[in-house]
């Protein structure tokens, strides 16, 4: 006989809200008319818990009893339901099973509870194996979740083997191209053949060691174009638009962008067409504009102040410049130089009696 005890907690039919959004869902994404009934029951499985302070926790942390209905070990259906169970991924964080763990040592600080939960779905009406497996779709996200079984466990304890130690590529600095070749195909990475000959080099020629397992994944993670943005800072060269109904509006609108890129970027062979540019060029020309607003309007001898401190920043940073002071350290004479610049942004304010005009021409 299993030590696991499976409570089963429903909302009340005036409250169970998500159960009714859910079939108003169903039925108007995915077309199932046939569907006349869709319940959701919450699902606890509890383990190392005294009876006492089991029967506490049935009426204070699973349930609220004016709203919900509660059931130990199965609950009422009818012969023809359609049910299925979505539980968390192992490793995926249960904050619903957390919290009722937490709860239950608040009832007794004694108690070490190991919950789990799952959610349960019951659906009424002439649905076909077709259907259900579309709504199964719509319910699960794979990314996280899974459908599990109505089977009661043994335990809920967790056995985790030892895990056994982080592989080390031997040979890799020293491989040829075509068995590098092979192990690039079995890892599966998303860096590009040409970036793995890169890290090659640089284990070859820097580290002088072969790299773990663990290595090749972090940076393949941090090569990634998610983490990396590749595509994103990609260069676009020979910009051509295809006929259709927004050509001309995505063609204006690209044409008013490089408009823009070249009256802010002259002169600067760094800044070049991409698609994170393209983004980010309008909120970019808003703070262009406002500081060219900001310096135009700023009193000559503050100006030059603040050109001077800003060079004595980039000079000392360089190490083209040196401060003759006694006893301080090239870091505070830094912090020194860097403290000055709001107090300059204090004074310019102060400065400007017509703030009104201020913003106006800044806008």
């Amino acid at each position: 006989m299993a030590d696991v005890k499976r409570i089963y907690v429903e909302k009340k039919e005036p409250y169970a809200v998500a159960a009714k959004e859910l079939k108003q869902e169903l039925k108007s994404y995915l077309g199932i008319d046939t569907l006349s009934e869709v319940r959701v029951l919450i699902r606890y499985d509890v383990e190392s818990i005294s009876e006492d302070v089991y029967k506490k926790a049935l009426v204070t942390v699973f349930s609220e009893p004016p709203v919900d209905d509660i059931y130990e070990g199965r609950f009422p259906k009818k012969e023809n339901d359609k049910v299925f169970s979505v539980e968390y991924l192992p490793g995926q964080f249960d904050q619903r099973a957390d919290s009722a763990e937490q709860c239950v040592k608040l009832l007794n600080e004694k108690e070490e509870p190991i919950i789990r939960s799952a959610t349960t779905y019951v659906l009424s009406g002439d649905i076909s194996e077709d259907e259900l497996a579309r709504i199964k779709s719509y319910c699960i996200n794979p990314v996280d979740s899974r459908e599990t079984d109505e089977v009661v466990p043994e335990t809920l304890v967790t056995v985790f083997e030892e895990p056994a130690d982080v592989k080390i590529f031997d040979g890799f600095k020293d491989m040829p191209e075509d068995e590098l070749k092979a192990l690039y195909d079995s890892l599966g990475l998303a860096m590009t053949f040409k970036d793995f000959l890169h890290i090659q080099n640089y284990f070859h020629g820097e580290e002088k060691r072969d790299p773990s397992m663990t290595e090749i994944r972090v940076l393949d993670t941090y090569w990634s174009d998610h983490c990396r943005h590749t595509t994103f800072l990609t260069e676009l060269k020979n910009v051509t638009f295809e006929d259709g109904d927004y050509k001309a509006p995505v063609e204006k609108a690209y044409n008013e962008y490089k408009k823009a890129h070249d009256e802010m970027y002259q002169g600067r062979d760094d800044k070049f067409v991409s698609l994170m540019d393209i983004a980010l060029l309008g909120m970019q020309k808003v703070n262009w504009k406002t500081w060219k607003c900001r310096m135009r309007l700023m009193p000559a001898r503050l100006l030059y102040r603040l050109k001077l401190i800003m060079e004595m920043v980039r000079k000392q940073k360089s190490g083209l410049y040196s401060l003759r002071m006694k006893h301080i350290t090239t870091q505070q004479k830094l912090s020194r130089l860097v403290e000055l610049l709001p107090v300059l942004a204090v004074q310019f304010v102060i400065r400007c009696q017509d703030v009104a005009m201020f913003i106006r021409q800044c806008a």
